[in-house]
């Protein structure tokens, strides 16, 4: 193990004795935000330290079986014992490198989910509803909830546009590499032929905006105009003015929420998707100008990059950003996404190593 890296465990391990002591103390434990802050930082720590404690146990089982190693009756048992420990000193010192990774501010939050039909008209409509299902019951999976903030359904029962909040633990975490461009290839419901088609839709995945103040959003810069909405909802919805575009005049972005009823209502979840939108954007031009640099394989989350095929005839899904193809399509748009998100959350750590290793 490195020498910076073994400096860094020991401070981590002096850090979590400090918290330990800390949160014993009834002036900390009475003010519930320090509380909060220090359970969280602790909980953070205390798998990091016992991995190093277990690596350390290793080091020293290996430093006792070679002093066995000149005891002829020993020997062949001491070898073994340094091979195990050794083994074991390879794993765990794996494994904290994978804990010492820089995290992403963003992972703990909640997500507002976009998908877009793209080329392909009724049919990406119909696969954006296939989407917007599959990540549904992939949220259920996860106990996470759900929350539809905006919607624009097609004739035929798919979306031109939808937007759904996602909040839970890690949600970001686990959905943030699916922004990007979705492409299906399948014979259409509306295909009397019995040909393939092939059609796209675009997913944004946006972590949601801190609700004090992490977006700046000048009131000035907003036009809000209020209409009666449409499409499904019964009479009362098409009676008022309940529906609210909002639109951020200096970067021209527009957002429109008719779901409910209220028109307050409507009005916060527009600026809270406004806000997510603006945020996502500056990190977007953060991220052109770190690839300007150095490519990120996984993590670019450009819109327009196509980052997965779904192949219905052949029951199969490519990940073109890590070559990956899965063979069971069915439970894959059934929500079981776990095998395809881990692997993708791998690669993106084995990049990230690889990029501390040449900074090295």
């Amino acid at each position: 193990m490195k020498t910076s890296m073994q400096l860094k465990l020991d401070q981590l391990t002096t850090r979590l004795a400090e918290l330990n002591d800390l949160l014993s103390r009834p002036d900390v434990t009475s003010n519930r935000d320090q509380y909060r802050k220090l359970t969280r930082e602790h909980a953070e720590l205390e798998p990091v330290v016992a991995h190093y404690a277990q690596w350390r146990q290793a080091k020293d089982d290996e430093l006792a079986a070679k002093d066995l190693l000149t005891d002829v009756s020993m020997r062949e048992f001491a070898e073994e014992e340094v091979k195990s420990a050794r083994d074991r000193m390879v794993q765990l010192q794996m494994d904290l490198q994978k804990m010492l990774l820089p995290k992403d501010p963003n992972d703990e939050r909640n997500v507002f989910l976009e998908i877009r039909a793209g080329t392909g008209g009724d049919e990406s409509a119909l696969f954006a509803g296939d989407l917007l299902r599959m990540y549904l019951r992939y949220a259920e999976r996860n106990r996470w909830q759900t929350e539809m903030m905006s919607a624009s359904e097609s004739d035929l029962g798919g979306y031109k546009e939808v937007i759904v909040r996602i909040a839970g633990e890690a949600a970001y975490s686990k959905l943030k590499f699916e922004s990007g461009g979705h492409r299906v290839q399948r014979v259409p419901a509306t295909e009397t032929q019995g040909r393939i088609h092939t059609s796209a839709c675009t997913v944004a995945v946006m972590p949601e905006a801190d609700e004090i103040g992490e977006v700046e959003i000048n009131p000035a810069d907003l036009r809000i105009d209020t209409f009666r909405a449409s499409g499904a909802g019964g009479q009362h919805i098409n009676k008022t003015d309940s529906a609210v575009r909002v639109t951020h005049l200096p970067t021209g972005i527009v957002v429109e929420c008719q779901d409910d009823r209220s028109q307050h209502k409507n009005k916060d979840r527009a600026l809270k998707v406004l806000a997510a939108r603006i945020n996502d954007k500056q990190r977007q031009e953060q991220h052109a100008k770190e690839a300007a640099t150095r490519k990120s394989l996984v993590g670019s989350g450009d819109r327009s990059e196509r980052i997965r095929t779904y192949n219905f005839p052949q029951g199969r899904l490519t990940d073109h950003r890590i070559n990956l193809t899965l063979y069971r399509l069915e439970s894959i748009m059934d929500g079981d996404l776990d095998e395809l998100i881990g692997a993708l959350v791998s690669e993106h750590q084995a990049e990230q190593l690889a990029s501390l290793g040449d900074a090295d």
